[in-house]
């Protein structure tokens, strides 16, 4: 992802922010080993407690119980237990990946009964890094993108709310809202000493047409994908149909972004005949493996495909499995790393778990939300310098670079 935050910057983000996540964390921590105490044995289910680690885990806990009660006793003011227990919840989620979330009953409420179109949008995927929500694409022509909000910038807050207390889920929805409705939130940019605040006005988006030209003299043809649902695919394989079989094949995948696996995996299935194209498991999760059907395959032509911190969700899927199969190179930066499947699990008090059960491999094995997906030809931000800042490039190295590489190839 992006850099560091400048120095001022950090500052404001992080010393203001200290004591709270400090609290959040402890809090989660307490929550767990109190919720484990009291059903594992601690109140006399178990009887005899077993030697080893379960000794360690039943001190770890009575101290955990002395802490909650000092803070009951003795902090500034009395706590609120209930928003202490809630801040332990959406700890305990957020410790396990930036797409597990809790939902109180008036936050499932809500996102059980958000409508399915017709939502405004201020143009802005985002997910969670470093513990605040950051974006991870910007669309073309939205409010955020006329705002200049681009990938790697960190929403600190949104509506005054810091994005570190708040649950991917409900940053989702907030984001969201009726056509013409304002939207203010914080924004720390990377290389900028200071926060941006910004009034957004949200709007119904059009993402643009996949974007098509030729290079070098009509031997190849480049395919800007953008978001990845069906019909842009439709719309990829019959500009592959059309191609004809000397084109070769340059696939943009920057800050292309996609909701549903699927339509990653047939993309890919485009360029690939057969094989493994990626799996999915999790611990309790039955193993699928998913495989190319050559009904579905357009092209063995040569092809490079460009990826960066924006290429997300499906469009990874799409990138790994064109670079473990070697079907062509990948060049550009480290993608984001998202690829996993939710279960939503609802509570007997109207809250709701979402709970990641699932992540998504590329054909060598590699889980797409724990690696990313790593160029075969890094061109840009260095793999090893992800978290320096690096000055913006006046020139599409990238593109330069992936041109040259399939002018090298044979047809």
């Amino acid at each position: 992802m992006s850099g560091p935050f400048p120095s001022k910057a950090a500052s404001v983000v992080f010393v203001s922010r200290f004591f709270q996540r400090l609290v959040f964390v402890l809090s989660a921590v307490i929550f767990a080993a109190l919720g484990f105490g009291f059903f594992a044995g601690e109140f006399g289910f178990f009887g005899v407690h077993a030697g080893g680690q379960t000794d360690g885990a039943y001190r770890q806990m009575r101290v955990y119980a002395e802490i909650l009660k000092k803070v009951q006793s003795d902090y500034v003011t009395e706590p609120n237990i209930n928003d202490v227990t809630t801040g332990a919840l959406h700890g305990l989620l957020e410790s396990l990946d930036a797409d597990s979330s809790y939902l109180t009953a008036t936050e499932y409420k809500i996102y059980k009964e958000r409508p399915s179109s017709g939502v405004a949008q201020v143009g802005m995927v985002v997910s969670k890094r470093f513990g605040y929500a950051t974006v991870v694409s910007v669309l073309p022509g939205s409010p955020a993108d006329k705002e200049h909000v681009s990938d790697g910038d960190v929403i600190e807050s949104i509506e005054g709310q810091s994005t570190r207390e708040l649950s991917l889920a409900v940053i989702r929805l907030m984001l969201e809202g009726k056509p013409g409705s304002p939207l203010t939130i914080t924004l720390v940019r990377p290389r900028k000493a200071d926060p941006d605040k910004l009034t957004l006005t949200r709007s119904i988006a059009t993402p643009p047409a996949v974007a098509v030209q030729d290079y070098e003299s009509s031997t190849i043809l480049y395919l800007k994908a953008g978001p990845l649902t069906q019909a842009r695919v439709d719309e990829i394989a019959s500009r592959l149909r059309n191609a004809g079989k000397s084109r070769k094949i340059l696939l943009d995948l920057r800050d292309s972004t996609g909701e549903d696996p699927q339509q990653g995996l047939r993309l890919a299935n485009f360029f690939i005949k057969q094989g493994t194209l990626a799996t999915l498991e999790g611990q309790k999760f039955p193993l699928q493996t998913f495989t190319a059907d050559p009904a579905r395959f357009l092209t063995d032509a040569p092809i490079v495909v460009l990826i960066n911190r924006g290429t997300y969700g499906a469009a990874e899927l799409t990138a790994g499995a064109i670079e473990d199969s070697k079907r062509g190179e990948v060049v550009g930066e480290r993608s984001f790393g998202e690829g996993s499947v939710q279960k939503t699990i609802e509570l007997p008090d109207g809250s709701a778990l979402l709970l990641t059960v699932a992540k998504f491999e590329s054909p060598s094995g590699k889980k797409i939300q724990d690696d990313a997906v790593i160029p075969t030809v890094n061109v840009g931000l260095a793999i090893e310098e992800e978290e320096e800042a690096a000055p913006p490039s006046k020139s599409d190295e990238a593109l330069n670079k992936a041109l040259a590489l399939l002018k090298a190839k044979n047809s």
